[in-house]
């Protein structure tokens, strides 16, 4: 009986195990070598384009330092599971992306998944890199490549147990990765469309304006309506109609590019860093994102804490 028990006990350990090695498995490389395979021109000067809407210098600029293409990474990024540092993905072979194939890399920047077959963590926003063009994605690696090479590697995460184990993140994918490609709505103009297109990918508005739910997965009901600061500190705000609501089209196009709000206040913490971003866009961009900011319905967004009320953050 005790035998029988104990051999149960084993089979059922086994297939519970087989079911969780295949829900965390990757398999994004496959597919990602699939999309890259046909020929392929790159156009780096699209690349630098992609690179200012995807604010890769906002978290892997060398910190404390004026060269916004210095990419060696090391910032920190504070969060409720433990503190992120943004990677070197400078042209370096040894500490960056330099030996990296261009495969390798669209299955990053779309799939979550690194060379070596592990789940990155969301930390890096390829939730919303996945909806991006396939083509702007290996333009933006060709030009990366042509940017100066940044020796150094990056401390590792500081993340405890259980939110270390890289597995996991598969089943957090299970239930948070929508992977499916963007989808221009045909009921909108092209630049309604581009606007949607570049904050819904390229530019990860969501990520920061939207609250997340206790395992860390933005809440789809409240999408861009703000909430607590991921990184810890202050109060997001709310970018639907509900939080700028008295901001015309022009006032989102000025403060994009010079950090000027209408009211005279300016961009402070991370959007300061954003603003550097979205400054170096094309003035067609910055005023496709602006018009369709301004169509977002009003969501109301989790309630403010009072300290949060008083500063005004």
């Amino acid at each position: 009986m005790r035998r029988r028990i104990f051999l149960n006990a084993g089979i059922a350990a086994i297939i519970g195990f087989g079911i969780y090695a295949w829900l965390t498995a990757t398999g994004g490389d496959i597919l990602a070598d699939a999309v890259t395979r046909p020929a392929f021109t790159p156009n780096p000067a699209n690349g630098l384009g992609v690179f200012n809407a995807g604010g890769c210098a906002s978290c892997h600029a060398v910190p404390n330092q004026p060269d916004r293409l210095k990419l060696g990474g090391g910032l920190a990024i504070p969060s409720p599971f433990g503190t992120f540092y943004a990677p070197n993905i400078s042209p370096d072979k040894a500490d960056g992306i330099g030996g990296w194939t261009e495969a390798q890399f669209v299955t990053a920047v779309t799939k979550g998944v690194s060379p070596q077959g592990t789940h990155y963590f969301p930390a890096f926003p390829y939730t919303s890199y996945a909806h991006a063009r396939i083509s702007d994605i290996r333009d933006l690696f060709a030009y990366l490549k042509t940017l100066e090479p940044v020796a150094g590697r990056v401390r590792d995460h500081d993340v405890p147990f259980p939110f270390n184990i890289r597995r996991n993140v598969g089943i957090w994918k299970l239930l948070f990765f929508d992977s499916k490609p963007f989808m221009p709505d045909t009921a909108h103009s092209p630049q309604w469309n581009r606007g949607a297109y570049l904050v819904n990918s390229l530019g990860h508005c969501a990520e920061c304006h939207s609250p997340r739910n206790f395992l860390g997965g933005i809440i789809a009901a409240q999408r861009f309506a703000g909430g607590p600061n991921p990184e810890g500190e202050g109060w997001v705000p709310n970018i639907t109609q509900k939080g700028i609501g008295d901001w015309s089209v022009k006032d989102i196009d000025y403060f994009l590019k010079t950090g000027q709000t209408p009211d005279n206040d300016s961009a402070a913490g991370s959007m300061a860093r954003v603003i550097k971003n979205t400054s170096q866009l094309a003035d067609s961009d910055r005023a496709a994102i602006a018009e369709y900011l301004k169509s977002l319905p009003p969501v109301d967004g989790p309630p403010k804490p009072k300290k949060a009320q008083k500063e005004g953050s």
